[in-house]
């Protein structure tokens, strides 16, 4: 997994704003065949099964389920829309300040 530059910043001001969850965790889930549900929260510690990173001051935790999925996503954030994960084919887009988590 990638983190973009603008996505680590805007993760830095939520862990301002909720300090007592400095983790950030990310999971993949399959809604149904075709759809995937990404989700990040905040959370006050990692659980037995992470992937711990640290990236640019950021604690990133993934369950190893995850983890392995997420291999070539991207994860951004814009204004308008919130956090965006994009697919290897996007990654090398020169918009996206990339931050490599591997």
């Amino acid at each position: 997994m990638k983190l973009t530059q603008s996505a680590a910043e805007r993760l830095k001001a939520l862990i301002h704003e909720h300090p007592e969850d400095p983790i950030v965790r990310v999971q993949v889930k399959d809604l149904d065949e075709r759809q995937l549900a990404f989700s990040i929260t905040l959370e006050d510690q990692v659980q037995p099964d992470d992937q711990v990173q640290t990236v640019d001051g950021l604690t990133m935790a993934m369950p190893s389920t995850s983890a392995v999925r997420m291999n070539g996503i991207t994860m951004d954030y814009q204004e308008p829309g919130g956090f965006l994960f994009h697919h290897s084919d996007q990654q090398n887009d020169p918009r996206l300040n990339v931050i490599s988590l591997n």
